[in-house]
């Protein structure tokens, strides 16, 4: 095989992954074989006597893995030339298209090392762990960015996903690695293979696929709706959000959502949901109830005795010491302050609730690995800021209502934390509410991969999802991941929804991402052989 020929298999893993990524429509099966391509392109590679084969190895693999990141999330693009200009954006778009896919390939490069000392088999096991660890990585250190992990990817046909509430999206990734593995496998055989010896291994991956395929369809279709009825109302306001923080009064922006929550709410209505930075005034928390536009939101509330609001806001805490690693230094004014992106909860009395969002994006919300950099955070305050941009909470948060309803609290990113969203659920939220605001990426795929994510969350949880976005896609979805009602894109309007407020508590609320620690913990271990038989044994083989 030549190098043109090693380089179209790549690309054709690229297009095949991309093609089943949402939001493309019923192409989600395309990941269970997307794969299969570039292991053929890796395994001849591998099996061949080119010179310094690891690194064409790396450079074949990172081209699948940097393309199809690229095709997939290039909507990062739009959100940062909106406000830096595109010879800015290209550079820094880089991190996000370049980083993942550098782990991507990171750990395809790891299994071609370690299949040079060990069984194949232990090398898919290998593979598989080195995979997910990675992934794992991705949602976990201070550069996180888990938009591109594979168990996502079913996100646009969630009717194969309802076992995520044993395995959440980590299983996702398992099921479509080994799928990909097996077709590999299945597909040399065909070629080296006669009779029954070229007929088992794709029986074998027939039914790697059809097994999780059919249980995810036996409890999708006889699935019921749990919990008891709750009104509830989302709005989206439609306020641009180049405009919103500068050019548009608070007061007329509080205006504008709540004449569209009194335009569907009644009655018996028990929540309204307002978008992230609903309200984009600084707000003290600790002067709250003073505040007019606090003021504002009881005199909304008065008109629905049982109503309960949760509104985005941003906010901020003085401190008379640096009390966080995010205060900020005024030393003018003789205090520390903290700035938070906020999930506020206000109802009929004189109980308020603050959320602060936690899921930071790095480096437009928070500097990543900030208590290693604190040492120069004398130096940005000079600049006017800190070593970690906006002060964050350390666990998840359950708003609870004067009725005793539970809500957890999701503010835009955060959204693709399962577990994180999941320790909420464990403590009592009966229902997950996601404010976003997705209108600086502008009407690309972005905003709708960021909806049907939201699929994933219902069904691991068992949760109904109010999702609220500034300028689209709000929406209900209830606990298998259906979208039952939903707005359009960039439209001013608010839906009304019947949801259901459930206690049940499945097992990846209890287990979390089991799956994923314990595969980077083998990954661990796997990883060890390489240089373990690169030179303890060579050392030995000498001896």
């Amino acid at each position: 095989m030549n190098k043109k020929q090693t380089y179209l298999l790549a690309l054709l893993s690229a297009l095949l992954l991309w093609l089943a990524w949402p939001p493309m429509p019923f192409t989600a099966p395309l990941l269970l074989i997307g794969l299969v391509p570039l292991f053929i392109a890796l395994d001849n590679i591998a099996k061949s006597d080119v010179k310094k084969a690891g690194r064409k190895i790396f450079l074949t693999a990172g081209l699948t893995f940097l393309i199809w990141n690229t095709a997939s999330i290039y909507w990062v693009f739009n959100a940062i030339s909106a406000y830096n200009g595109w010879e800015t954006a290209i550079p820094v778009s880089l991190i996000p298209y370049g980083l993942g896919a550098l782990l991507m390939t990171f750990a395809f490069w790891l299994y071609y090392r370690l299949g040079k000392y060990v069984s194949k088999t232990l090398a898919y096991v290998g593979l598989v762990s080195f995979y997910i660890a990675l992934e794992y990585l991705q949602q976990t250190w201070d550069l996180a960015f888990p938009w591109m992990t594979l168990g996502n990817g079913l996100a646009s046909m969630h009717q194969l996903a309802q076992w995520y509430d044993y395995t959440g999206v980590y299983g996702g990734s398992l099921w479509i690695l080994l799928s990909n593995i097996l077709a590999f496998e299945a597909y040399k055989k065909l070629k080296s293979e006669n009779g029954y010896q070229k007929l088992r291994p794709i029986l074998v991956w027939v039914l790697i696929v059809i097994i999780p395929a059919g249980i995810s369809l036996s409890k999708y279709y006889t699935a019921t709706q749990q919990g008891t009825p709750s009104n509830v109302v989302v709005v989206q306001p439609n306020i641009d959000p180049y405009q919103k923080l500068e050019n548009i009064p608070t007061s007329e922006q509080i205006s504008i959502l709540t004449h569209l929550s009194d335009s569907v709410g009644q009655t018996n209505t028990e929540y309204f949901i307002w978008p992230e930075t609903a309200i984009p005034n600084y707000a003290d928390e600790d002067r709250i109830r003073s505040n007019p536009d606090f003021i504002s939101l009881q005199n909304f509330l008065s008109k629905y005795k049982n109503g309960t609001l949760v509104t985005g806001i941003e906010t901020i805490k003085i401190y008379p010491d640096k009390k966080t690693v995010s205060a900020k230094h005024y030393p003018d004014q003789g205090f520390y302050l903290d700035n938070f992106n906020t999930a506020m909860q206000v109802e009929n009395s004189a109980n308020v609730q603050f959320y602060h969002k936690s899921k930071l994006v790095p480096g437009a919300e928070k500097m990543p690995f900030p208590k290693v950099f604190s040492f120069m955070d004398g130096v940005f305050s000079q600049l006017g800021g800190s070593v970690s941009g906006w002060g964050w909470q350390e666990e998840p948060s359950v708003l609870y209502a004067q009725s005793g309803i539970g809500v957890a609290p999701v503010i835009c990113y955060e959204s693709l934390w399962g577990d994180w969203i999941g320790k909420s659920v464990k403590s009592g939220a009966q229902f997950i509410a996601i404010i976003t605001n997705d209108g600086w990426w502008g009407n690309t795929s972005g905003k709708d991969q960021h909806e049907m994510y939201a699929k994933l969350r219902a069904i691991e949880t068992h949760r109904d999802v109010a999702r609220s976005a500034n300028t689209g896609i709000s929406c209900f979805i209830n606990q298998r991941g259906d979208v039952v009602k939903r707005t359009q894109w960039w439209t001013r309007t608010a839906l009304k929804a019947d949801i259901n407020l459930n206690d049940e508590i499945t097992f990846y609320v209890k287990s979390g991402d089991v799956i994923a620690k314990l595969l980077s913990a083998l990954a661990i271990l796997i990883a060890l052989i390489i240089p373990y038989k690169k030179w303890v044994g060579k050392s030995a083989q000498k001896g």
